[in-house]
């Protein structure tokens, strides 16, 4: 009966652990040079994506994520892009976490603490999504979201990144992410960094969105001001 009470509650710990890691948490760093880098990572029920970016200006420094799972307090990843080292791509990795209270957590035998920006709300598209359609000269054309080329959006209920990226090449095409909200009809993404265009940082953007059938409709203009239609799935 002990090993049952300790094994349901090990269970129970870890799924509570786990649960309340869901969401974005944030944190700020100084380089060898003294600039200030924020750094932000976001995780889904089964996806996690982190990012480093200048605090000021917005520069784009570098992304990695994956799936995650915890088990205790021992986190162990398998990474599926890497910006900075493909060779990191597909290799699992584990490492110690270490909690305080609910809003602060930090990898242990570190000095740096992340802590929560929000637990998954209040928007409404927190979770993994792969780009599964996209309107082409009046024609909305399906993407294979098995494809090892992926365009994958993880959101929590503020912040949003994504990220373009090949799971056969390991090559990294690209990101961009920042805050976001939904209201009404109305979503919109307040650009912190972008990988590409230093330039399009401090930009919001407006889109149409709509939730059909577990799916996510996405209509407006592009940051080139180029109209356009996407449809996002969730990632099982």
């Amino acid at each position: 009966m002990k090993v049952l009470i300790f094994l349901i509650s090990s269970f129970w710990t870890c799924s509570v652990f786990s649960q309340n890691l869901i969401g974005a948490w944030v944190w700020t760093e100084q380089d060898e040079d003294g600039k200030q880098i924020k750094g932000v990572v976001t995780f889904t029920e089964s996806y996690q994506v982190a990012a480093w970016f200048d605090a000021e200006t917005g520069a784009f420094i570098e992304t990695n994520g994956g799936t995650w799972e915890l088990d205790g307090n021992t986190m162990a990843e398998m990474p599926e892009f890497n910006s900075k080292d493909a060779d990191k791509v597909g290799k699992p990795i584990s490492f110690e976490i270490e909690w305080d209270g609910n809003d602060r957590m930090r990898i242990a035998g570190t000095e740096r603490w992340a802590t929560r920006v929000d637990a998954g709300d209040p928007g409404n598209l927190a979770g993994a999504w792969l780009i599964s359609g996209r309107m082409r000269n009046g024609d909305l054309q399906p993407i294979d979201v098995f494809s090892p080329r992926k365009t994958m959006k993880i959101l929590s209920g503020t912040r949003f990144q994504w990220i373009a990226y090949n799971t056969e090449t390991k090559e990294f095409k690209g990101t961009g992410g920042g805050t976001y909200t939904t209201v009404g009809g109305t979503y919109t993404e307040n650009i912190e960094f972008f990988s590409r265009d230093d330039s399009r940082v401090g930009a919001s953007l407006e889109f149409d969105y709509e939730l059909k059938d577990g799916e996510w409709h996405h209509s407006g203009n592009t940051s080139r001001g180029k109209p356009m239609y996407e449809i996002w799935s969730l990632r099982k």
